[in-house]
């Protein structure tokens, strides 16, 4: 009886929409976390070799690389064995755990965004100052920051939902979620839900506002200046604004898609939205930044066998 009102097991209930296109999607989803994996590394090895690449605006780069390594790590390990296997009960320790590995993931990426905004505006808006005032010491403040807040303020949530006793086992979602398992409470989850809106507000919304107004006085800044000038801030900045605008869709479908029915949605959908969360920045991050950051370019192609001397062909 304690097992049925405190189950052990959770059971990922999504994966049965799958059926017999396992195989096929086992084969894409390697490949595409191969690919995730190889993307990142590129980055995060010529941001390290290149000397000329250790400053502010790339270390951060490669915090955002070394965070989608993580990440994708914490939900791809799980996913692929998923797929393969008939049963998708997952134990509720190592369900925590991914549930703190995904959050923290997701925490982290939007605090660095805010702080990359930061490092944006003093670079546009304060230009004579930005060597005073984004030293190597704040950036090191800074990234300890986004990654210390991140696991205290997850970890709480985390350990708030460990002590729920839960009377079903049911997660209708091919990953696990904090939220998810709070609804398995068969207590009041009044404290949880007081909690998780203060972790939300200060850990996605207010990143996001605050990325908002940095690039709203960017633009007013702008607005007085030279053509010339506002192509430069483009060039610098746009990477930043596609990584901002696509991890806020991420983050908003995420959120909307805990608070619906998912069975009443077709499966196919909600499958794609529940990926979406995970896949798609750690996918998008070292092709922006990687493709179209003329500095990180330039080395990349230089490290391509096919751009060595000697290896050209004449035309």
């Amino acid at each position: 009886m304690a097992n049925i009102s405190n189950p052990p097991y959770f059971n990922l209930t999504m994966f049965v929409n799958i059926g017999n296109y396992r195989y096929p999607v086992f084969v894409l989803c390697l490949l595409l976390y191969a690919f995730i994996v190889s993307a990142n590394l590129v980055i995060i090895f010529v941001i390290s070799r290149e000397k000329t690449l250790h400053e502010p605006m790339y270390m951060f780069i490669m915090c955002l690389c070394i965070n989608s390594l993580y990440g994708s790590a914490g939900f791809f390990f799980r996913f692929l064995r998923d797929l393969l296997f008939d049963t998708h009960l997952i134990s509720r320790s190592a369900c925590l755990v991914q549930v703190f590995v995904i959050y923290t993931y997701a925490s982290y990426e939007l605090t660095l965004l805010g702080i990359m905004a930061y490092d944006r505006y003093v670079a546009v808006c304060q230009p004579l100052r930005y060597h005073n005032k984004i030293t190597s010491k704040v950036v090191s403040i800074l990234v300890a920051f986004a990654w210390i807040y991140p696991v205290f303020s997850i970890g709480t949530c985390v350990y708030m939902a460990s002590r729920l006793p839960l009377c079903g086992n049911k997660i209708v979602k091919v990953f696990c979620a904090n939220w998810n398992v709070v609804k398995l409470a068969c207590v009041s989850t009044a404290l949880n839900n007081l909690v998780g809106m203060f972790v939300t507000t200060t850990g996605i919304f207010l990143p996001l506002a605050f990325v908002l107004y940095t690039y709203l006085r960017i633009f007013l800044v702008c607005r007085k200046q030279s053509s010339e000038f506002k192509s430069k801030v483009i060039q610098s900045c746009l990477p930043h604004i596609v990584t901002f605008v696509n991890y806020s869709i991420t983050v908003f479908c995420d959120i909307s898609l805990s608070r619906l029915n998912i069975e009443e949605l077709n499966p196919f959908l909600a499958i794609l939205l529940s990926l979406e969360f995970v896949v798609i920045p750690t996918i998008l991050n070292p092709l922006v930044y990687g493709l179209k950051l003329p500095e990180i370019r330039k080395l990349i192609f230089r490290l391509l066998p096919c751009s060595k001397p000697g290896k050209q062909t004449l035309a």
